[in-house]
């Protein structure tokens, strides 16, 4: 059991090893070219969200894939000012639908046009944009390891408020698009671009409100504008 506990962490070391830094300190990032729009969902500022993976939908040797990007949007909590503590609460047998509880599962939502294959499934007691409970869907198609991570990093970035940059230059930010179905970029985690939209996610939060999103996932409809993005320094 040591040995096995001890793998996986290994392995989540080696994963977040792969973020890349997108954008050199005190670069700016373009909307739409390096940094995708926000306005989609949120965690309430300082919450800490209990994740949990439903265990009959993953094998053993997949969960650190799945864990990596938790660990890696975790470990920049406070750059990008939201304040939120992402939990690896364990194992369960069905979704949860507790106060700021995140599921991650399998579930059929590929989209082949669009190249669709994961889903953020948000619910607010409120009817507002700040998530109460949600659920990261991946399609069982979707099997390469570094595919999962990917896309849990992608799906992250909806909880943070990012929409998807689907003309955003490779690896400029984690909100981009599947190539093809089980393609990796290498990505288990933001980018300089990303910590930095969701910083002015966050502040834009502190100021209003908005209602609930209209659609579960906001990949069909990328916003991009001309707003120059300054990245802060870490």
């Amino acid at each position: 059991m040591k040995r096995l506990v001890s793998a996986l962490i290994l392995l989540t070391i080696f994963l977040a090893a792969l973020v890349p830094t997108a954008a050199q300190s005190g670069a700016s990032c373009k909307v739409g070219l390096e940094a995708p729009a926000f306005g989609f969902w949120n965690w309430s500022l300082h919450s800490t969200v209990r994740v949990y993976i439903l265990i009959a939908d993953f094998q053993s040797d997949e969960v650190p894939y799945l864990l990596a990007p938790v660990h890696n949007w975790n470990s920049v909590s406070e750059a990008t000012g939201s304040g939120v503590k992402l939990l690896y609460a364990g194992s369960t047998s069905s979704p949860l639908l507790c106060e700021n509880c995140l599921t991650i599962m399998r579930g059929h939502v590929f989209d082949k046009t669009g190249r669709h294959a994961t889903e953020l499934r948000a619910y607010s007691a409120r009817q507002d944009q700040v998530i109460t409970y949600a659920s990261i869907v991946i399609d069982p198609a979707l099997t390469n390891p570094k595919a999962l991570a990917y896309a849990v990093a992608h799906e992250l970035g909806h909880n943070f408020g990012l929409l998807d940059c689907f003309n955003c230059k490779e690896k400029s930010t984690v909100m981009n698009q599947f190539k093809f179905l089980n393609g990796s970029n290498d990505m288990a985690g933001p980018t300089a671009c990303d910590i930095a939209q969701v910083k002015a996610a966050y502040k834009e939060l502190a100021r209003r409100v908005r209602p609930s999103p209209q659609t579960e996932d906001a990949g069909e409809e990328p916003i991009d504008d001309d707003t120059p993005i300054v990245v802060p320094r870490p």
